[in-house]
């Protein structure tokens, strides 16, 4: 999966006077948008560095103060090499050590590599939410690339949101661009057992809070967590859209599992160094690879793996930049008709280096082969179907055979009712059974804070038919629409043996979370949605069979709750946080900021500044 044959097209040795012919007649500071695609490559650095007045002198004195020869370093493509590395993202840790391979792989074959960084976005630490900082960063992206002389973006990944932020971007500026993440942390052990960094934490949070636990062996677990840097090393946020990377061709094939320690994603990184050049010699551009058919494929994959209901929102918001609109419905019709075939946490029971073991997401792909749209193009600059020509399994308990699945239909399943007019998601795979088709009395949090304060009551009013309902956890409500939603079990239900009851809210929640947890209600309750009227007692009708979600209350109730409900004042008065809730669209939209998203490509063109005398 990582041979040369899919990074190192047989031009690759070509000098770069041959694979780059810079326009020279074209008044360079009445240039704008794109590069148009033709017969003669034009570099989009060529408007900084090929002048020849005195802001041309000062664009090229800038090279030499880095090191390069600019009398050398004519017509060789600019690489900006996105490294979000930072201390407050130990899953990120690792991109400094990948950043100089791949600089060393760009400069091999032609070209100059540039490194910038963006605002980290690390799940664990980050407040109130990953998902609000999302469109930040890609507009961060988009606008370093705007404004800097790059000709092509090498885009090192590794938390949750980093990979859906910069493909948004990549998505947006539309120029050569090639993903790479850091890779999933190795494994801890605890009492023999290895241990994933989320889903076994919340298995064992559970654990401790009904008093099977000691203070002792819950700080035993603390150490035992996070083992080595690196995302998290289930079927979390972070490796489903890695996977997702890989199958909409923006990562290279086979390589969105390999683990943080492992030598050949080094390989890897000096291969995307080498192919980037490429790729900005064959204009191979985003818009060539994010096309509706990959996002279908992507969508497909999404169910076979388990993964993540973050992904529904990510990938909404990634084809909405490229004025591709992906409904919910579209999500569930694919969901009928492809089959879960991965069988790791928190679905299953093994973790990412085993998935990468068994043949990693190629060999995922293959067993649904053909439902797949394999005519597809890959940053390899082949269709998907090479890639996954050599493609197989390896281990059976691993990945399912499409005749034997884990479970026939998909993971995830879009609801609807007079409770989520806009839609809702279910991971199915991760629910308890026996729940799926469920009726119950609400009891109905206002607020985060209320929830966390109420669940360890001894005297909280709850049996196993209650539905737990939480509300102004949204996009606008939050803000950012926080992992929040997979509320913590209460108490005395837990130490009664109960393990699973009906959740729902308008919040997110980890991928590496489990249970029959409704999320992504929409429209969220700070923006007049029907969850914002829900009152403790009404009874709540969930059925994942006719895909409803149902507040069992007359339509006349209802209307005359939505007619008397004001929406909840706002503290955010200033800064990012007043834009993203004046702007953030809710998440059957993909939580994107209104904006930012094309009706179509042309709606929204990537303009180059003026490169004029300043």
């Amino acid at each position: 999966m990582l041979a040369d044959k899919d990074f190192r097209p047989e031009t690759r040795n070509l000098t770069p006077e041959t694979k780059f012919d810079s326009h020279s007649s074209k008044n360079l500071t009445q240039v704008t948008g794109r590069p148009e695609r033709g017969s003669k490559m034009t570099l989009r650095s060529d408007e900084w560095f090929k002048r020849r007045d005195e802001m041309g002198l000062r664009h090229r004195s800038v090279l030499s103060t880095l090191g390069y020869d600019p009398r050398q370093s004519a017509g060789k493509p600019i690489i900006g090499i996105c490294n979000p590395a930072s201390e407050l993202n130990n899953c990120e840790i690792g991109l400094d050590e990948l950043a100089p391979i791949v600089k060393r792989g760009v400069i091999e074959s032609g070209g100059i590599p540039l490194e910038f960084g963006t605002m980290p976005l690390g799940a664990e630490l980050l407040k109130p939410s990953d998902l609000l900082y999302r469109n930040l960063v890609s507009m961060e992206i988009e606008e370093t690339v705007r404004a800097y002389p790059i000709d092509g973006l090498v885009l090192l990944c590794g938390c949750d949101k980093t990979t859906p932020a910069q493909l948004m971007a990549a998505a947006s500026c539309d120029i050569p661009s090639i993903q790479l993440s850091a890779g999933p942390k190795a494994a801890g052990t605890w009492r023999g057992e290895p241990v994933s960094s989320g889903t076994d934490m919340w298995r064992h949070w559970d654990d401790y809070r009904s008093g099977k636990l000691t203070d002792d062996e819950w700080e035993q677990l603390e150490h035992c967590i996070s083992c080595s840097y690196g995302a998290c090393n289930e079927m979390g946020s972070s490796s489903t859209m890695t996977a997702m990377s890989e199958v909409l061709g923006m990562m290279p094939a086979g390589t969105s599992t390999l683990p943080a320690n492992d030598t050949r994603r080094r390989i890897a990184a000096e291969n995307c160094g080498r192919r980037i050049v490429d790729q900005v010699r064959e204009d191979l551009r985003p818009s060539d690879l994010l096309t509706r058919d990959a996002f279908e494929n992507a969508i497909r994959v999404l169910h076979a793996i388990g993964g993540s209901t973050n992904a529904v929102l990510h990938l909404i918001a990634i084809a909405g930049r490229r004025g591709i609109h992906l409904p919910l419905s579209l999500f569930d019709d694919l969901a009928l008709t492809t089959p879960v075939l991965v069988n790791l946490k928190p679905s299953g029971k093994y973790l990412l280096e085993d998935l990468h073991r068994a043949g990693g997401v190629p060999a995922v792909m293959k067993e649904i082969e053909p439902q797949l749209h394999t005519d597809c193009r890959t940053v390899a600059g082949g269709a998907l179907a090479e890639s996954l020509a050599s493609a197989a399994c390896f281990n059976r308990e691993v990945i399912k055979s499409a005749d034997d699945p884990i479970q026939a239909t998909g993971a995830l399943a879009i609801l609807t009712g007079n409770l989520a007019p806009a839609g809702a998601v279910l991971k199915v795979s991760a629910a308890d059974k026996n729940l799926l088709e469920h009726t119950g009395p609400a009891l109905v949090f206002e607020s985060y804070e209320e929830m966390l304060a109420g669940m360890d009551r001894d005297d909280l009013d709850v049996t196993p038919d209650t539905v737990l309902l939480m509300r102004n956890t949204g996009p606008r409500g939050a803000p950012g629409m926080p992992e929040w939603g997979s509320l913590p079990i209460p108490r005395k239900l837990l130490q009664a043996g109960v393990r699973d009851v009906v959740r729902i809210s308008d919040a997110r929640m980890s991928g590496t979370s489990y249970g029959t947890v409704v999320l992504h209600v929409a429209p969220e309750s700070a923006a007049g949605g029907p969850l914002a009227i829900v009152q403790t007692g009404d009874r709540i009708r969930l059925s994942v069979n006719e895909r409803k979600l149902e507040l069992m209350l007359p339509d006349a109730e209802i209307e005359r709750r939505l007619a008397q409900w004001t929406p909840p004042a706002s503290t955010h008065f200033r800064g990012y946080m007043r834009l993203f809730i004046d702007h953030v669209l809710q998440a059957d939209r993909g939580c994107d900021l209104d904006f930012l998203c094309p009706d179509s490509e042309a709606a929204l063109p990537f303009v180059q500044p003026q490169v004029g005398r300043s």
